[in-house]
């Protein structure tokens, strides 16, 4: 394989979709030894096909605001490849959406599900919707109108659609509402649910928690833990949330949390206490960040990332590409030991390099946040048996999940010095169980 070829032909392709060409690098460029032990591979062309989705769905979605209004949105479905399982990804409701976005999203998901050991493919989706700022009503009407088009293209064994930025318990119920009156049947055709109908308990919590999962493994070979040891997190929703409990829960302190307008620095530390009134501001009244500071009396920085501020871990919780290599600089000279990514790609390839030379413990978002699909996947298995599992069940599997998946890349990612290249583990892992698959199936 020339990886480079690959990518330029991608680029002619596809123009001015970085994300997507982005996401297709990296994992070019750490499966590229693997890939040619084996001939067989480029014979059938198996990493062209692997890198573009299997089909693309693009539709409008028309809907009425609360004034009366009619209003206009794109709405989108990448199926990236369903190899080993049904597609299964998120929706992202976001004035950011665009094509590049999901398909890099669709095509990062591939590898996160196919490291789970979870028998799911890949997929992503969503709209250039923003829920902030609406309604209740208006939100229900757009999801309404949204699933109207979308309820053709997925199902309980095609694609499993679930939540992501934007699209929380709300989201999801109204879409899933919608999605059984136009089947008319009752199906687990999306994850995230509430638990009135058919959610797995532990699922909010999934990717935060599975995030400290795979730290804690890290943190391990090191010979440590979290107790005692200071943390940065950006974002405060879902994923930020429970990140930050479960580092409280292990003996961490939470110095910061971020959103879209800027970040609070709490010295003192953000405690459980202080933790759910975060989660009283930002999921009942979605406030901003900036009324913890004026509540709390501590630093706001408007406009700003949280990187620059001296702590022991990062956990990049928020979106992609929030943390660049002037931040990486700066973490690490700061004596950052550990980076663990709970959001999708939020580091640049650049601040990956910065981390890398520093020989520091850093785990991409395809590792580390596979928690949240990993307990869609349990959902998915509760759905079809139709049955609950507790909290304590969910949450081990979780665990072992987490833990098999830092296996797989301690295996695949050990170098000769016995630093642990994540990525490359993460990549070659998810790549050969999907390569495998694609070339014991045939050519079509």
């Amino acid at each position: 394989m020339d990886a480079k070829k690959v990518l330029d032909d991608l680029k002619r392709r596809f123009p001015n979709e970085v994300e997507y060409h982005q996401a297709v690098e990296e994992v070019l460029s750490t499966i590229e030894e693997e890939y040619n032990k084996h001939p067989e591979f480029d014979k059938v062309n198996l990493i062209e096909r692997l890198c573009i989705p299997d089909r693309v769905f693009q539709f409008r979605v028309t809907w009425m605001d609360d004034k009366g209004n009619i209003q206009t949105n794109m709405g989108y479905r990448v199926q990236h490849n369903n190899v080993i399982g049904p597609y299964k990804g998120g929706l992202r409701f976001h004035s950011s959406v665009n094509l590049g976005i999901l398909k890099f999203l669709a095509f990062e998901q591939t590898f996160k599900n196919s490291l789970t050991t979870l028998p799911m493919g890949g997929a992503k989706g969503g709209a250039d919707f923003t829920p902030r700022g609406k309604s209740n009503a208006e939100v229900m009407r757009f999801c309404q109108s949204f699933m109207l088009e979308l309820s053709k293209h997925i199902g309980p064994d095609i694609d499993v659609p679930a939540g992501d930025i934007g699209v929380g318990g709300r989201e999801i119920g109204y879409m899933f509402g919608m999605y059984k009156k136009l089947r008319k049947e009752f199906t687990g055709v999306l994850t995230g649910k509430s638990m009135e109908f058919g959610g797995s308990l532990i699922r909010p919590e999934a990717t935060g928690y599975g995030n400290i999962y795979f730290l804690m493994e890290m943190l391990k070979t090191k010979g440590t833990d979290l107790k005692g040891k200071s943390c940065l997190i950006s974002g405060s929703g879902n994923v930020a949330q429970y990140t930050a409990e479960k580092v409280l829960e292990l003996g961490g302190k939470v110095l910061t949390m971020s959103d879209s307008n800027g970040y609070i620095y709490d010295p003192d530390g953000i405690t459980t206490e202080k933790l759910n009134y975060i989660m009283e501001l930002k999921n009942v009244y979605r406030g901003r960040i900036s009324e913890y500071a004026d509540k709390y009396g501590v630093k706001y920085v408007a406009g700003e990332k949280p990187w620059g501020e001296k702590a022991d871990i990062a956990l990049p919780s928020a979106t992609q590409n929030e943390l660049n290599g002037d931040h990486a600089r700066q973490l690490v000279a700061n004596g950052v030991i550990a980076v663990s990514e709970g959001a999708n790609m939020p580091s640049t390839p650049e601040a990956i390099e910065v981390f890398q030379d520093a020989k520091i413990l850093y785990a991409p978002g395809k590792a580390a946040n596979a928690g949240g699909v990993s307990v869609s996947g349990l959902e998915m298995s509760q759905n079809s048996l139709r049955l609950s599992w507790t909290s304590e069940e969910v949450d081990n599997r979780l665990k072992s999940i987490m833990k098999n998946i830092h296996e797989a890349c301690v295996k695949y990612g050990t170098q000769p010095d016995g630093y642990v290249n994540y990525v490359k583990g993460a990549n070659v892992a998810g790549f050969m169980k999907v390569a495998k698959a694609m070339m014991a199936q045939g050519i079509y």
